[in-house]
């Protein structure tokens, strides 16, 4: 497969875009705000004015990066939808982190016109989209995976097949429980550590090699140290996310208490102000109330 459709050229897909057309494909793109696709067409991608437009020119596998369930409705049911554009045969791949039920519901209703999905959302954040080293996380049918395995690696490190639709979006949601409790631990600890008179940096390395090391500290703390609160991955962004976790658990009747607590505080933080701000902006909070400062 050569011909690739992409939608949504924001923080991540703009990066996943651009390493693909590197690794020789050839990118038909299609994105809400039309100033986001600039620049691409000297880069050798061809520019639609719908998401329909995407798979009517010819291409085998449509890729979307879209920021939630809310985008991924539009994008593919709405007016002028990727649903009215595609045909048999051609496989989507929705790398946006979203509800479950959506990606399954995308999937049902793709299915019915003959098309394959898989749910794939990503590891890591925009430094990790622009050095192509993400990692998917497929849901659906593990043929259709194995066949697109090729476009994985072009975008990222790696990918891991995890069943049917639906799966992958679970998965996702788990990780990303994970990941914010574990910001929220290391933050609520380093600001423990200043408050007692322990340099910042030093603790840091004390956690980096010891059993409370973890990635959210090898990610954050050059970012809080250096008072860099650039959005990677946005406070806004994981509140949503979850928020999703939330409702399934909900649903499925399980309590997460930690996760409830991790919520409340990534909401405080966005009623600061911090919610276009890096998640690890939290940490301004803690501050605030600790009256002491992490950050160099």
């Amino acid at each position: 497969m050569k011909k690739i459709g992409f939608i949504g050229l924001g923080t991540m897909g703009l990066p996943m875009v651009k390493n693909l057309l590197k690794a020789g494909y050839e990118l038909t793109v299609y994105n809400r705000t039309k100033d986001k696709a600039k620049g691409l067409e000297a880069l050798g991608a061809k520019v639609v004015a719908s998401a329909a437009d995407v798979p009517r020119q010819g291409c085998e596998v449509i890729i979307t990066m879209l920021t939630a369930d809310a985008a991924v409705q539009e994008v593919v049911f709405g007016k002028n939808g990727l649903i009215e554009g595609v045909s048999a045969g051609q496989i989507v791949i929705d790398a946006s982190t979203i509800s479950p039920a959506t990606s399954i519901k995308v999937a049902t209703e793709m299915a019915k016109l003959g098309v394959e999905v898989l749910d794939t959302p990503v590891t890591g954040s925009e430094p990790q989209a622009i050095d192509g080293t993400i990692f998917f996380i497929a849901g659906g049918k593990e043929a259709v995976y194995e066949k697109c395995l090729p476009l994985f690696k072009a975008m990222g490190k790696g990918s891991v097949y995890m069943g049917a639709n639906g799966n992958g979006s679970y998965t996702k949601l788990a990780n990303n429980m994970m990941a914010a409790i574990n910001m929220v631990g290391y933050i609520e600890a380093a600001v423990f550590a200043a408050k007692s008179g322990i340099d910042p940096q030093k603790f840091v390395d004390v956690v980096s090699n010891g059993g409370a090391r973890s990635g959210q500290c090898d990610n954050k703390a050059p970012k809080i140290l250096s008072g860099d609160f650039h959005p990677n991955f946005a406070t806004a962004l994981m509140y949503k996310d979850l928020g999703l976790a939330g409702d399934v658990a909900k649903e499925a009747n399980i309590p997460l208490p930690a996760l409830a607590i991790v919520k409340e505080m990534l909401q405080m933080a966005i009623a600061k102000g911090y919610g276009k701000e890096d998640v690890c902006s939290v940490v301004k909070c803690y501050e605030d109330w600790a009256h002491t400062q992490v950050r160099k």
